[in-house]
């Protein structure tokens, strides 16, 4: 006989779940939507490397922006559903798992989206949307005081993905110029990020404070994990090529070192008391980790080639490569205080500290022409210590 934890819900009335539910975790079912995630970001984070080798990192940077876009919104919109209404029956776990294969449809398009072919990455969507859709319809009709709210959601997505539609078929059409494509994309990013704070004027969702902390810091460790994959790429490569030395050593060990540095950092940080003292300031914190995770994502592909340069010749200079690196920490360090100040009495890291720190980062790749890639890297992991350990040590109370 099939025990409570085990038995499968065929249909659960799909209700707002409580703000204070106890011990809320993430479920079997998110985890599994985060490793589908795994591939996407892998997909644009491979392809952003590719054209920091070749010396078009900055080409890259723009079609790598607009796809993570994709990736990160897709997620947000599920995980913060969730959050609010996940009932894990079998109409939940369907719909979630038809916007599971709008993922792998949308990382099966990255690469062509890198040369600003964007029909699989807006078919995916397209998949992501109809079942992200169908949910705030079901939600519309079995939770009568939620049927405003969900029924702007339903409308504002169904209207931003027609719009979406469009934009592709102008473009292929060739009646928008790169120029235009690009003007387009940002004003319907504008607008998806407009839906939420209108859908949510009818009646705020009851998302949950400290599981949607412990979900953002879910997605953080998977982009952590994606540098670790992206360095042990370019350390194959390296061994491959028999070009292991003393720079590839300290290059190895200096971006383990920034990566557990970097994860360190981002969970001084407590998020759940924040956003459940503050939930009206929740959309700064949620929309701001766009920019951490984006830098997180291009670190691994700053990574990645940093390890390849000191295994062999690359196109891209070591100034291009250190700063792809500095730039990534830098904005992930400052992103990181600005996105919980709004929502915390008092930051854990000063900001002061912060500023300081980065600053550093962003002028040590002026070395790397002299000293190397892997000293650049060096120094930017021993920055960020120095940060943790700055943060951590007791101050003393003035007399």
């Amino acid at each position: 006989m099939a025990t409570p934890s085990t038995r499968i819900r065929i249909r659960v009335r799909m209700t707002a779940r409580p703000i204070d539910e106890p011990h809320r975790a993430s479920s079997q079912l998110e985890l599994l939507f985060d490793l589908i995630f795994v591939v996407a970001v892998a997909a644009a984070t491979a392809e952003l490397a590719h054209r920091l080798a070749d010396g078009h990192g900055l080409e890259g940077l723009a079609g790598f922006l607009q796809v993570f876009f994709a990736i990160w919104w897709a997620w947000m919109n599920f995980t913060w559903f969730a959050s609010s209404y996940d009932t894990d029956d079998v109409v939940y776990r369907l719909l979630t798992m038809v916007q599971m294969g709008g993922v792998l449809v949308l990382a099966a398009g990255v690469p062509a989206a890198a040369d600003f072919d964007y029909r699989a990455v807006t078919v995916g969507y397209l998949i992501m949307r109809i079942g992200l859709v169908t949910q705030w319809l079901r939600v519309g009709i079995e939770d009568p005081a939620s049927r405003r709210t969900a029924l702007r959601y339903a409308t504002g997505i169904s209207v931003l993905q027609v719009g979406w539609l469009v934009r592709l078929l102008l473009a292929d059409a060739g009646v928008l110029s790169p120029a235009g494509q690009h003007a387009l994309f940002v004003g319907l990013v504008v607008l998806e990020l407009a839906v939420p704070r209108w859908a949510e004027r009818a009646r705020p969702t009851n998302w949950h404070p400290h599981h949607i902390a412990e979900r953002y810091g879910l997605f953080t460790i998977i982009l952590l994990g994606e540098s670790v994959l992206a360095a042990i790429t370019g350390v194959r490569g390296a061994i491959e090529a028999a070009a292991i030395g003393g720079s590839f050593v300290t290059m190895a060990i200096s971006g383990l070192v920034l990566l557990f540095a970097l994860w360190w950092l981002y969970f001084l940080e407590p998020a759940g008391e924040g956003l459940n003292d503050r939930r009206h300031r929740s959309y700064l914190w949620g929309y701001g980790h766009y920019g951490i995770f984006a830098a997180l994502a291009a670190l691994g592909a700053s990574l990645e080639v940093a390890v390849e340069y000191t295994g062999g010749h690359l196109a891209a200079s070591p100034l291009a490569i250190s700063y792809a690196v500095a730039i990534s920490v830098g904005v992930f360090l400052v992103l990181l205080w600005l996105v919980h100040a709004p929502i915390v009495a008092k930051p854990v890291i000063h900001p002061a500290a912060v500023l300081v720190c980065a600053t550093v980062v962003l002028l040590l790749p002026l070395a790397a022409p002299r000293f190397g890639v892997s000293v650049v890297v060096a120094g930017i992991a021993a920055v960020c210590a120095l940060l943790i350990a700055f943060t951590i040590t007791p101050k003393a109370d003035p007399a």
